[in-house]
C-alpha cells in the first residue's frame, strides 16, 4: 500500500482516485478475509497488541502533536476524548487481545433443518465484506474499529476525524504489522490519506465497493452520512441518555448512580444528559442528588422543582431537553412516576442508553419494556454503555437504529448470513 499524508492530496480528483485505488483494494482484501482462519486472525490481533506495546512511546508523541493542533478550539471534555496516557494505550493493546479471545462468528450454525422434499437447509455467518467506517475525535476508535472488522472477515475503511490525525495513523500502522506477520492481506484495514472532507463525500458515494458505512460522532456528522449514504448505515446517533430515580429507589444508590452516570467522563456517549426524579420522591431525592451533582463541578439546568430545591441550579429552557452536552452540565426535571419518565424518554431520547433506579421489579420490567432504547437498565449507570462492558472485547459504535443492529456493534453485528442448500437432484414440480 503507497503511503501517502493528507498533504500529498489536493482537488477533488486526486481524492477520488485514491479514494478508488483504496476501494479496490479494499475489495480485494476482503475476499481473502472472508476465508481466513480463525488462527490467522487472532494472530494479527494479538500481534498488533503487541506492536502498540512495543510503540506505545512513540503513539503518545503522535497524540501530543494531534493535542497541540487542537488546544484552544477544543473544549477540555473534547480534549479529554482525544488524548491518550499510558494506561489507555495499554487498554487499546488488551482490547486487541480481548476480541482475539471472542469465538469467530464466521461460518458459525445459527439454524439448520431438513424439509420434506430432502432440501438439507443451513443458515450461516458471513462476513458484510468493506465495511466504511467515519469517526471523530477518539483515535482508540482506529484498533476498536479495526479490529473487529478483521475478526469478523470483513476489510475496513476507516476515516477518522482531522483532530485526531497522528494518532490514528500510528496505531493503525501498528494493526496492518499485525496483519501482515500473521500472512492477512495488508489492506485488510485501511486508513484514508486525508483529513480533506471531501473524502467522506467519496466514500458516501462508493456503493458496490463499501458494503456498510459506521458513522460516528456528532450529530451533524450522523445526519449527513445518513443524507448522502448510497449504502446502508449504522447510525450512531447522540447518546441522548437518561437517568430516572423511581419512587422505590434506594437514595443513596441513586446518588451514587447518577454521579457517576454524569461525572465518570462526560464526553463519552453513554453520560447521562437529563436526571428525571419522580414526583412522589422529589422533596427528599432532589436536594442530596443534585448537591452532589453541583459540588462535583456540574451545572444543573432544571424545571421548577429543582430550582426551588437548589438555588444554585440554572433554570432549563426547552432546548435544553434535547442537547448532548458532553459537558459537566445535565438537565433535570420532575416527572409524574415512571409513566412520565417513560413519556419524556422515548419524547425528547435518542434511543441509546437510559436507566432507572427503582427496588420495584414491576416498575423496573415496565420501564424495560416500554423504554424505547437500544440499552435500558435496571439500577445501574449508562456508562456500562460500551461493548467491552458487555464483553463483547470492543464496539464500533451504539448503533441507535433498529435495522440489523442496535445498542453496542461488536463482531457478530458485523456479520450477515447466508443459507446453504443441499440437495440429491431434486428439482421443483
Amino acid at each position: 500500500m503507497v503511503a501517502l499524508s493528507h498533504t500529498d492530496l489536493t482537488g477533488g480528483e486526486a481524492i477520488e482516485s485514491v479514494m478508488a485505488a483504496i476501494g479496490e483494494r479494499a475489495r480485494a482484501a476482503a475476499g481473502q478475509m472472508a476465508l481466513a482462519s480463525t488462527e490467522a486472525k487472532n494472530g494479527a490481533l494479538v500481534a498488533a497488541a503487541a506492536a502498540i506495546r512495543r510503540d506505545c512511546d512513540a503513539i503518545l508523541a503522535a497524540n501530543r502533536r494531534d493535542i497541540e493542533a487542537v488546544k484552544g478550539r477544543l473544549s477540555d471534555s473534547m480534549i479529554d476524548r482525544l488524548a491518550l496516557d499510558a494506561k489507555r494505550v495499554e487498554g487499546i493493546a488488551k482490547g486487541l487481545e480481548e476480541v482475539a479471545a471472542l469465538p469467530d462468528p464466521v461460518g458459525t450454525s445459527l439454524a439448520h433443518w431438513t424439509r420434506p422434499n430432502g432440501l438439507d437447509i443451513e443458515r450461516v455467518r458471513v462476513p458484510l465484506g468493506v465495511i466504511g467506517v467515519i469517526y471523530e475525535s477518539r483515535p482508540n476508535v482506529t484498533a476498536d474499529a479495526g479490529a473487529l472488522c478483521l475478526k469478523a472477515g470483513n476489510a475496513a475503511i476507516l476515516r477518522g476525524g482531522s483532530e485526531s490525525t497522528h494518532s490514528s495513523r500510528a496505531i493503525h500502522a501498528c494493526l496492518v504489522e499485525g496483519a501482515v506477520a500473521a500472512g492477512l492481506p495488508a489492506d485488510a484495514i485501511q486508513i484514508v490519506p486525508t483529513s480533506d472532507r471531501a473524502a467522506v463525500g467519496v466514500m458516501l458515494g462508493m456503493a458496490g465497493v463499501i458494503d456498510v458505512i459506521v458513522p460516528r460522532g456528532g450529530r451533524s456528522l450522523v445526519e449527513r452520512v445518513m443524507n448522502e449514504a448510497r449504502m446502508p448505515v449504522f447510525a450512531h446517533l447522540e447518546g441522548l441518555c437518561h437517568v430516572y430515580v423511581d419512587r422505590d429507589a434506594d437514595l443513596e444508590m441513586a446518588r451514587t448512580i447518577v454521579l457517576n452516570a454524569k461525572m465518570r467522563r462526560v464526553s463519552v456517549c453513554g453520560a447521562a444528559e437529563t436526571l428525571l426524579v419522580d414526583s412522589a420522591i422529589a422533596d427528599r431525592a432532589l436536594k442530596p442528588i443534585l448537591a452532589a451533582l453541583i459540588e462535583a463541578g456540574c451545572e444543573v439546568r432544571g424545571d421548577a422543582a429543582v430550582l426551588k430545591a437548589d438555588m444554585r441550579a440554572v433554570p432549563a429552557t426547552e432546548a435544553d431537553w434535547t442537547t448532548e452536552y458532553l459537558e459537566p452540565i445535565i438537565s433535570a426535571r420532575v416527572v409524574d412516576g415512571v409513566e412520565g419518565a417513560i413519556r419524556h424518554i422515548n419524547h425528547y431520547g435518542s434511543h441509546h442508553t437510559d436507566s432507572i433506579v427503582t427496588g420495584n421489579e414491576a416498575t423496573a420490567e415496565r420501564f424495560l419494556n416500554e423504554i424505547d432504547s437500544g440499552i435500558v437498565l435496571v439500577n445501574a449507570s449508562t456508562q456500562f454503555a460500551d461493548g467491552g462492558e458487555f464483553g463483547m472485547g470492543a464496539e464500533i459504535g451504539i448503533s441507535t437504529g433498529k435495522m440489523h443492529a442496535r445498542g453496542p456493534v461488536g463482531v457478530e453485528q458485523l456479520t450477515s448470513y447466508k443459507y446453504k442448500v443441499r440437495g440429491r437432484g431434486q428439482v421443483r414440480p
